[in-house]
């Protein structure tokens, strides 16, 4: 006779609400990637916002925030749907979804603290840059501890919830956010060399003056 885990439904994929979650985690970085580039060549935000550039990165901020709350509130929702496995059903993979949970958090809340507002929510792209670049932690752990933050969390209540759906669409998170991360590392290191030249342009120009 067959173990009782065999006969177990890993991932309910006649459920609407695993799909709602999965389009959602996929929305939020392409939407504030495209708005926060249509911001940096257009100046939409700042136009919108009267001209205060800040204003408009803490208003990108509160958007990014409250999409991410309901991202999180339709991931739980897709969970509650979805089967549980046996196999995850243990006090040993609970206390490791807990562990991460933990690790992840520490990991977002730590470079929130370390970058401030607007070096989190892509002050970048508003012109608001940092006058050098965060070397300690998180940042000596991982070059993108929000993200690797996040992905951890998602894991973790999967494991909590004893969700193989929650590892599914862990794995559609860390995708997700790599894809992003091959578009903003590189044009955020550019918006930062563009300064360096400029800068360095503007010594020569000094220089000749004198």
């Amino acid at each position: 006779m067959a173990p009782a885990y065999a006969q177990t439904k890993l991932v309910d994929f006649d459920q609407k609400s695993l799909f709602i979650s999965a389009c959602s985690i996929a929305f939020n970085p392409l939407f504030w990637n495209i708005v926060a580039r249509q911001e940096y060549h257009n100046k939409v935000l700042t136009k919108l916002f009267g001209g205060r550039s800040q204003t408009a990165c803490y208003g990108l901020a509160a958007t990014i925030f409250s999409i991410g709350i309901v991202r999180d509130l339709l991931y739980e929702r897709a969970l509650r749907h979805q089967p549980s496995h046996p196999l995850l059903d243990s006090d040993l993979v609970t206390y490791i979804g807990y562990a991460l949970l933990a690790c992840g958090n520490i990991l977002v809340i730590s470079s929130t603290w370390a970058l401030g507002i607007t070096g989190t929510f892509l002050g970048d792209y508003f012109g608001i840059l940092m006058d050098d670049i965060v070397t300690g932690f998180p940042f000596n752990v991982t070059d993108a501890p929000m993200y690797y933050g996040s992905t951890m969390s998602f894991l973790g209540s999967a494991l909590v919830y004893s969700k193989p759906a929650g590892i599914l669409l862990t794995g559609w998170v860390l995708l997700v956010y790599l894809v992003a991360l091959r578009f903003e590392n590189p044009f955020t290191a550019e918006i930062y060399a563009k300064r360096e030249r400029e800068r360095a342009a503007g010594k020569k120009e000094g220089k000749k003056q004198r």
